[in-house]
């Protein structure tokens, strides 16, 4: 098989895995404390990342070994008070508005590069980032009477993940990925193991098939995501991503009685279109800048 196919495939997974793993995220939630689910939930993810960095070329010894030790570990709190924040955002803002909101991500990301990183953003992906975050207001609808100001928790949710995205980014010019997810892993289930055991409550036999799911769902989308990357360029994943916003609707539809409406079909379109163009546009100038280097 060829590279580029197994890599194409193994995003489809990862994408189809991670709509799932939201279904199963919202389900919890609905029936338990978001800081024990998100607990649990990272403690396969730390089991895995372990196990991910041991199996790598110089094994845990490498993988633990960092240049910027503090930042990794702000990177690790940081995307575990994301999640603790998603799930609070799944049950109270509901999981299809939620995820049409987090398609801003890209385009936060842009935004911060630039006070964060020092990165250059020219007029054009400068207007995409202004057009998408028209496309989020259309979706919160804010003069509509159906505003909540629980639509501010996915809006959090995503500027916390684009954050920590420009974290990785900043991190990247000094350890390796395999170093990275190692820390976002162990310190995350770290910081919420010292919180976490305070909201435990006991799990019904009947909603442990769900809370097993959910700790596979989220090995397996990052192990398919990883793969993908290692197989495709960014500018190839990205795309295929938006494709999460569908599945996660179809499944907040089909399971959980959402409705969509117009805001949020309209503003969804805006928001990954002008995501989509701030990929594309990176990796034109990213091409050239490699073009002209060489």
């Amino acid at each position: 098989m060829k590279t580029k196919t197994r890599g194409y495939i193994f995003v489809l997974l990862a994408v189809s895995i991670f709509a799932a793993q939201d279904g199963f995220t919202k389900f919890l939630g609905d029936r338990y404390p978001p800081i024990m689910v998100t607990m649990v939930r990272f403690w396969a993810f730390a089991v895995f990342v372990t196990i991910l960095a041991a199996a790598s070329p110089g094994g845990l010894r490498k993988a633990v070994a960092t240049r910027r030790p503090g930042l990794q570990i702000m990177r690790g709190v940081l995307l575990v008070a994301e999640i603790v924040v998603t799930v609070f955002a799944f049950t109270h803002a509901g999981l299809a508005m939620s995820q049409a909101i987090f398609q801003a991500t890209p385009l936060l990301v842009t935004l911060l590069s630039v006070p964060l990183l020092g990165e250059k953003v020219g007029w054009r992906r400068a207007t995409a980032v202004v057009a998408g975050l028209f496309g989020v207001l259309v979706i919160l609808n804010p003069v509509g009477v159906h505003f909540d100001l629980s639509l501010l928790l996915p809006l959090t949710a995503a500027f916390m993940f684009a954050i920590y995205s420009v974290a990785t980014r900043a991190v990247s010019r000094y350890d390796s990925a395999v170093t990275s997810v190692f820390y976002a892993g162990v310190a995350g289930a770290a910081a919420i193991s010292l919180v976490g055991p305070f909201y435990w409550t006991a799990i019904q036999p009947a909603d442990w098939w769900a809370m097993a799911a959910l700790c596979i769902c989220g090995t397996l989308s990052h192990y398919c995501l990883i793969r993908s990357y290692g197989l495709l360029e960014a500018v190839e994943v990205q795309p295929i991503t938006y494709l999460q916003l569908v599945l996660s609707v179809i499944v907040a539809v089909l399971f959980f009685n959402e409705s969509v409406g117009w805001n949020m079909m309209a503003g969804a379109v805006i928001v990954v279109g002008a995501g989509l163009f701030t990929v594309l546009r990176e990796h034109h100038l990213e091409k050239r800048r490699a073009a002209e280097g060489g």
